[in-house]
């Protein structure tokens, strides 16, 4: 299902100027604060009308200054998680999930509460009012009322800005299983690289209130000159994986990508899974001979592809192994002593105590 979004909208000195279209499952619209990301959601979701422009889900318009169309918020089947929970106190969880049916005719509805109580791993708290459930719970309870309107758009605007990390591990594997498993398009709002990289299959980069960069996660966030300045050091690569072995008795995982084997932390996953790994650039050491008696535990095969300047003393060179792409950030003075260009064999070396935890990959590899 194919979301598109041409707007132009100023409201007081700031203007918002964006123009995307994407086809993922969970497209993350990444920048910095007052980059836009909120106004574009809340255009989408039909909170704010643009002044010019066009937004459709799927083929259908839900806006448009050409036609004078702008369909309202509660005519759009769309889904909102906000930053905050915004569960009915008075209410408990059975009655706020309820309450997202309410709103949605009979005949449109196509998400039962079992599943989705199933789904989120909500069943025992059914009975709770808000007061008395953690941070996560709360978000696991506000994502059950929006699918319950049965949505044909998930909007999640950072929401999981106030939780801590220990609480925000915890919901992310819900969130990978909404992306995966429900036939429903989900537009994540972030200013985090890690959370991106974890859940996203398709990035809008914002910035100023225009589109920096559009497309395939793996591609955007290998793009450092893309990135906020201050998150330049967290590009890399998206890897996918297969998970071969859980534990090679050293407290590592076994698992292999296109280009060869991986050893990563330990990770809790059967045999088979598909995972992926986010491989930062700055980690990434390169060799034109494969070494040898090393501690770097992942050493990939591949050619340049593309060097591209990074800052006044550093590259970024992209390796294509197997079929993914492997930025490394090296400086000048090794790019021209390795002798460096493109096509030329390299290998590129990753220790595993520097890659990201490997997180469930989307189901189609995207």
């Amino acid at each position: 299902m194919t979301l598109s979004v041409d707007v132009h909208h100023r409201q007081g000195e700031f203007t918002l100027d964006a123009a995307f279209e994407s086809r993922g499952r969970l497209t993350a619209l990444f920048g910095q604060s007052g980059s836009g990301k909120s106004t574009l959601v809340n255009i989408i979701a039909g909170l704010i009308r643009p002044n010019e422009g066009r937004v459709s889900v799927g083929g259908r318009v839900l806006s448009d200054s050409a036609t004078n169309t702008f369909l309202p918020a509660h005519r759009r089947r769309v889904g909102y998680v906000f930053q905050d929970a915004r569960l009915f106190p008075h209410l408990s969880v059975a009655q706020n999930l309820a309450y997202g049916r309410w709103f949605t005719p009979a005949s449109d509805r196509y998400v039962d509460e079992g599943p989705v109580v199933d789904l989120l791993g909500i069943g025992h708290l059914l009975d709770r009012r808000p007061a008395m459930l953690s941070g996560g719970e709360k978000s696991r309870v506000a994502i059950g009322r929006a699918l319950l309107a049965s949505p044909k758009l998930m909007l999640m605007d950072e929401p999981f800005a106030s939780l801590d990390e220990a609480r925000k591990a915890e919901i992310f594997p819900y969130i990978e299983r909404l992306r995966d498993e429900l036939n429903i398009p989900i537009v994540y709002v972030s200013h985090s690289v890690a959370e991106v990289a974890r859940l996203a299959t398709d990035v809008v980069v914002l910035a100023g209130g225009r589109v920096q960069s559009a497309g395939p996660a793996s591609a955007v966030l290998s793009q450092a000159n893309v990135l906020p300045e201050a998150d330049r050091a967290e590009a890399g690569a998206l890897v996918e994986l297969e998970l071969i072995e859980p534990d090679d008795g050293y407290g590592l995982t076994l698992l292999r990508s296109s280009g060869g084997e991986w050893r990563l932390p330990y990770v809790d996953a059967e045999p088979g899974t598909r995972l992926r790994a986010r491989v930062r650039a700055r980690d990434v050491m390169l060799a034109t001979e494969r070494p040898a008696a090393i501690s770097a535990l992942n050493v990939l095969a591949g050619t340049v592809t593309d060097i591209t300047e990074a800052g006044p003393a550093d590259v970024v060179v992209t390796i294509l192994s197997g079929t993914d792409l492997v930025p490394a950030r090296i400086t000048r003075r090794s790019l021209e002593a390795l002798g460096l260009t493109q096509n030329k064999p390299v290998f590129a070396l990753v220790k595993s105590v520097t890659l990201t935890e490997a997180a469930r990959a989307p189901a189609d590899g995207s």
